[in-house]
């Protein structure tokens, strides 16, 4: 496994970052130990994970799992750097109590010992801001991050799902206010698919020394050989992939792509996570595998090395809005 540092700090993760929202809703607790026994095996050290992971009446059960898992062997924890987020509504029902859920100071006190107790660890070492909370000013969440850093709880803070201006202001707010080096890391949508990110988001983080951690890499299976899967006879398309491909533009876009790597002898998937690795400012992606199989072709993406022509030719397929400002200016 390759390791690189998250964005501007000293802390060292691998290229491909272990996500767990399957986690409990589709993966049990068995199988997602050992995930995370080959993951850590295979030299991922970086493990992503949400206090509303596990979902409907049973969030926070995607903690309790990574907990088991660090309480069945304490090195664990020490070999992995820990992230999880904060922001979602934790009530079963959906209707939180008043300063349940977002980024009052009063919600990350709460949420961060929540956290730590399922988690059954003493810190986080990457805690990230699960979405933007227009109600709540920066001034407010760095006070309340300062404290949780002083107090040992966390390490760093990261955001997730931030358009770049908010990048730009969450840092610029936490430069003025000193003694915290403000967020290290956005983790955000982007695939050969979907591209926006690099129009706004990606150069922000470039510019304010965060670390990139794509989610969705293979875009919710589209990118995974999904017609060719359709056509082996196996998992049949469903949700808003199966939605897309009613889309011929859709559906010819994405058979151009599988028959491309079907003449490069490369599997789709592996293909999609080892271009991400490709790009400027990106950390690792996130892997969500529900299987040992499907960890196992994660692992082998990291290892493909895309040839320039390959990488012309899927621009080509998938073309990318173009560097900012002339994106959309001049």
């Amino acid at each position: 496994m390759k390791y690189t540092q998250l964005g501007r700090t000293g802390l060292k993760v691998s290229r491909l970052v272990l996500g767990t929202m399957n986690f409990g809703p589709q993966t049990d607790e068995a199988d997602s130990h050992a995930i995370m026994d080959a993951a850590l095996n295979a030299g991922i050290n970086f493990f992503d994970t949400a206090n509303v992971y596990g979902w409907g009446e049973n969030k926070g059960r995607t903690e309790e799992i990574i907990g088991n898992w660090f309480a069945k062997n304490p090195a664990h924890r020490d070999a992995t750097v820990l992230a999880t987020k904060v922001y979602g509504n934790m009530a079963a029902d959906g209707e939180a109590w008043p300063n349940h859920d977002k980024l009052s100071a009063l919600n990350i006190r709460r949420a961060v010992d929540a956290s730590l107790k399922r988690l059954r660890t003493d810190h986080i070492d990457v805690y990230q801001f699960h979405h933007v909370d227009r109600a709540t000013p920066f001034e407010e969440i760095w006070q309340a991050i300062d404290v949780l850093i002083q107090q040992g709880k966390i390490l760093y803070a990261g955001s997730s799902n931030f358009p770049g201006y908010k990048i730009a202001q969450a840092n610029e707010i936490a430069a003025r206010r000193g003694g915290t080096i403000g967020l290290v890391s956005e983790q955000c949508l982007y695939n050969l698919s979907e591209r926006r990110a690099e129009m706004e988001v990606i150069p922000a983080a470039q510019e304010y020394g965060l670390g990139v951690i794509p989610w969705s890499p293979l875009h919710g299976g589209m990118l995974g050989g999904v017609i060719k899967k359709e056509v082996a006879g196996g998992r049949r398309t469903s949700g808003r992939t199966a939605e897309a491909l009613t889309n011929p533009a859709v559906r010819a876009q994405i058979q151009s792509y599988e028959d491309l790597l079907d003449k490069h002898g490369l599997e789709p998937g592996e293909t999609a996570l080892a271009w991400l690795l490709t790009r400027p400012g990106v950390t690792g992606p996130i892997v969500g595998p529900r299987t040992a199989d499907q960890l196992a072709s994660a692992i082998r993406a990291t290892e493909l090395e895309l040839s320039e022509e390959l990488l012309t030719d899927l621009n080509e397929i998938f073309p990318g809005p173009g560097p900012s400002p002339e994106a959309f200016a001049w």
